[in-house]
């Protein structure tokens, strides 16, 4: 059985925004419910990235999901999707625990993107900015709808959020 607890609490559902900033960048803004040490913590550990980076109504699954999450560390998250695989990879070249972190991604074509999010923490919420920089014009129209579906993968996020808060 799926049903909620009534002791348990519910996500609350918070509004993603997506921005274009220039040709080469944009900007995915979201506040989630909990401690920026535990948003960051799903945005770092691999047995909590599989459980909210994938959106579930995309025929897509999480294979492989490796990430040593120190500056110079490299990471690697492996898709199978329609028949095939895909992978993501690049490195850490910033990690401040619970506030920054930034990575390259290095699987596109015509140069590498650069990927910075942000955790700041105000009375136990997370407001998250995600910025991407891509090495083009081109690179960013292509990216952009990454950014979209991340509004899914969010709603994901705050539900294991709740999951996390209640743990002791």
């Amino acid at each position: 059985m799926n049903a909620r607890r009534e002791s348990e609490p519910a996500p609350m559902k918070n509004p993603t925004t997506v921005e274009r900033k220039s040709e080469r960048e944009f900007v995915v803004t979201r506040t989630f419910n909990g401690p920026a040490r535990l948003v960051f913590e799903a945005w770092t550990k691999p047995e909590l990235i599989k459980q909210w980076w994938v959106p579930k109504s995309m025929n897509m699954r999480m294979l492989s999901c490796e990430t040593d999450v120190r500056v110079g560390g490299r990471y690697r998250y492996v898709f199978s999707y329609e028949g095939s695989t895909m992978e993501f990879f690049g490195r850490y070249t910033e990690v401040t625990p619970h506030s920054r972190l930034v990575w390259t991604n290095e699987e596109g074509e015509g140069g590498e993107a650069v990927t910075t999010v942000t955790f700041e923490e105000k009375g136990g919420k997370t407001l998250l900015v995600l910025s991407e920089l891509h090495p083009s014009k081109e690179a960013c129209d292509s990216a952009i709808g990454f950014g979209e579906g991340l509004r899914e993968t969010f709603v994901q996020l705050d539900e294991l959020l709740v999951t996390l808060s209640a743990r002791p």
